[in-house]
């Protein structure tokens, strides 16, 4: 009896014991390392800085739309290009034939928040109004078209690259 208990005893702290395989000098790289060294060379993201906006009523200025008044949160020059943010507020009143024309962005990633009002929009034969509080995800390159706003209309945009191109289809 004392037999079988010591051999489960010895089985269970067999079992709690990491196992450990051959053992490498310090500072050398594992095998797996020096594989994915070999492979692709790793670029490091772009550096990144520290930055703040406040908001100021006279820091919109005009920019894609004639509709519409961006203030640059100051991502992009903070993310060396990586990302871009900024609140978009659409100027009253909405005139749909200025508006509505068909269009998509070239983008890895577009992200929009309503901070106030509303806004209508197609999406691939969606249409969806949004309003405070809201947030959509247009893929890359979704084709859309904003449809009404209201006085109010305030957004904020994240889009990444920085950089990217409107493609009007219209």
């Amino acid at each position: 009896m004392a037999n079988s208990k010591q051999m489960r005893k010895a089985k269970s702290a067999a079992r709690a014991r990491p196992v450990r395989t051959a053992r490498r000098s310090a500072g050398k790289p594992s095998a797996r390392n020096r594989v994915a060294a070999k492979g692709k060379p790793k670029t490091a993201p772009p550096r990144q800085t520290f930055v703040a906006s406040h908001y100021s009523a006279d820091a919109f200025e005009a920019g894609l739309r004639r509709y519409a008044q961006y203030r640059d949160l100051g991502i992009a020059a903070a993310t060396n290009g990586l990302a871009q943010a900024h609140v978009i507020k659409m100027i009253p009143p909405c005139d749909p034939a200025e508006v509505s024309k068909r269009h998509f962005h070239d983008v890895d990633f577009q992200m929009i928040y309503v901070l106030k009002g509303w806004m209508k929009g197609e999406y691939d034969g969606a249409v969806v109004t949004m309003r405070e509080g809201s947030c959509w995800l247009q893929p890359p390159k979704i084709k859309h078209t904003v449809l009404d706003y209201s006085d109010d209309c305030e957004l904020l945009e994240i889009i990444m690259p920085a950089d990217f191109d409107t493609v009007e289809l219209e």
